[in-house]
């Protein structure tokens, strides 16, 4: 049983941390004067807002006096407070990185809980949970009990909260406590404003995941890497050299006519610089009659190959696990029946199991100056064949050949493709390129003209460019309709 990947669940300060309450605030206290006839010191309550209402009321009105006083400052907050008051910059951002890394919002202030959800309903802040009227330590509880790893607020009491909780305190200078006074209170960062908020984030969580891989692959002891070459593959091989050392490693690589030559020398030269045995066996996929009835279902049948030759070459050699380099956006891709052949034959996914996407793939690859960090995907030779044709050796060397070809023309236009794939739909060739070439270089007759007729001359009958550009897995558009 693989451990829970890391969850992302951010917990915000809302007073000068989400919004500037400043202007609401100071319009409340001075219509709660007016009312009751008392001139307070509007400017230096302001000056450092964070403290809960009664002990900033406490120096100016006798104490019977504090509850019905806060009670009446709620009630005109209603009509003082909501409209005026601002959303900080940054905000927005922040709170959509946490989203973007799939995670949970969740807001604990020591506002009076009706008033703060005015203000996130006024301002369309994306919060998942509003905890209010928590102040200092005691934050903690609500911090703990939403499972928030990180707490970000501008006050050293939003600091104190954190630290109780025992979790990551962020501060930012947006509210009245200096640099100097947050450090002393013991926070973790110092952020000038929100704005920085989103990159800082994202390197701590990839510092998590990476941590949560290393700690996935300790608990392995041993694995042989399902390994391609491209950018996923190629990071948990280099991830399991670093933690388990390249005597508890080895790269197994299936060699077969799907599998595009070009693709073979480099990845057998990455994988040799670790310093890891690499096997590349051949593998008899096209003996499989679903493989080569090209369903929906083919890739299963690869897969399925794949691991069922990879699984006995790692028993002779002691190996606990053979291990594919599925992330966690693979997880949520919708029809991937590769991944359940894999499960179904016992791989483990650990990048999957510690929720590294494929952003935090090329992010950790660069960090660590893995040459595959910008890698383009590089599916194998039978993703090309249009579902429903039968694959055959002819037909993936005529794709291979049709591809070189256009790499060929381009290079004689003096261009390059990112991404370039020739879609085999039988007598009829596709060809999908970086959709900036669509509108540029191949708006030429020419140069047009050469990519054509390198792809006709392979075989083809027909050859069009994709007026949409490269698009992954474009071919699966036709399963979805129907």
């Amino acid at each position: 049983m693989s451990p829970p990947a890391p969850s992302v669940v951010v917990g915000f300060d809302l007073d000068m941390t989400l919004i500037d309450t400043v202007p609401g605030f100071a319009a409340t206290l001075e219509a709660l004067g007016a009312e009751l006839g008392v001139a307070f010191p509007v400017g230096s309550l302001i000056s450092n807002l964070g403290p809960p209402l009664d002990l900033m009321l406490a120096p100016h009105l006798a104490p019977e006096a504090i509850g019905p006083a806060i009670d009446r400052f709620r009630e005109l907050y209603v009509d003082h407070s909501i409209t005026p008051v601002p959303v900080l910059a940054g905000a927005h951002e922040a709170l959509a990185a946490v989203r973007r890394h799939g995670g949970r919002t969740v807001v604990v202030t020591g506002k009076f809980a009706r008033n703060a959800q005015l203000h996130v309903d006024h301002l369309g802040l994306d919060v998942d949970h509003l905890e209010g009227t928590v102040w200092g330590v005691g934050k903690a509880a609500a911090l703990i009990r939403e499972g928030a790893s990180v707490y970000v607020g501008d006050h050293i009491h939003d600091v104190e909260g954190a630290r109780a909780a025992g979790v990551v305190s962020v501060s930012v200078l947006t509210g009245g406590c200096t640099r100097e006074e947050l450090l002393a209170a013991g926070t973790h960062v110092v952020l000038d404003t929100l704005d920085d908020f989103p990159a800082w984030l994202d390197e701590h969580v990839l510092d998590l995941r990476l941590a949560a891989l290393e700690e996935r692959l300790l608990g392995l002891g041993s694995v042989l890497v399902a390994f391609s070459g491209g950018a996923d593959s190629s990071l948990l091989l280099a991830a399991a050299v670093r933690t388990l050392g390249p005597d508890r490693v080895v790269a197994g690589t299936g060699y077969s006519d799907s599998l595009p030559a070009i693709e073979r020398n480099p990845a057998r030269d990455f994988a040799t610089s670790l310093g890891v045995e690499v096997l590349t066996p051949r593998t008899h996929e096209m003996d499989r009659e679903g493989y080569r009835a090209n369903s929906g279902e083919r890739c299963y049948f690869c897969k399925a190959e794949l691991i069922e030759t990879l699984g006995p070459l790692a028993s002779v050699r002691g190996i606990a696990q053979v291990a594919t380099g599925t992330n966690a956006d693979d997880a949520v891709a919708g029809f991937r029946p590769g991944i359940r052949a894999a499960a179904e034959r016992g791989a483990v996914t650990p990048l999957l199991d510690a929720g590294l996407t494929k952003e935090d793939v090329r992010r950790a690859s660069r960090r660590w100056g893995l040459p595959t960090w910008d890698k383009p995907a590089a599916a194998c030779l039978s993703s090309r064949v249009a579902y429903g044709i039968e694959v055959t050796p002819h037909r993936l060397a005529r794709v291979e050949r049709a591809e070189a070809g256009v790499r060929a023309a381009l290079a004689k236009a003096g261009l390059d493709a990112r991404d370039l794939r020739v879609r085999d739909l039988g007598e009829r060739a596709s060809i999908e390129v970086d959709a900036g070439l669509l509108d540029g270089p191949l708006a030429d007759g020419v140069v047009r003209r050469r990519v054509l007729d390198a792809v006709l001359a392979v075989g083809f009958d027909v050859a069009d460019l994709d007026p949409r550009g490269f698009r992954s897995g474009s071919l699966n558009e036709a399963l979805s309709q129907d």
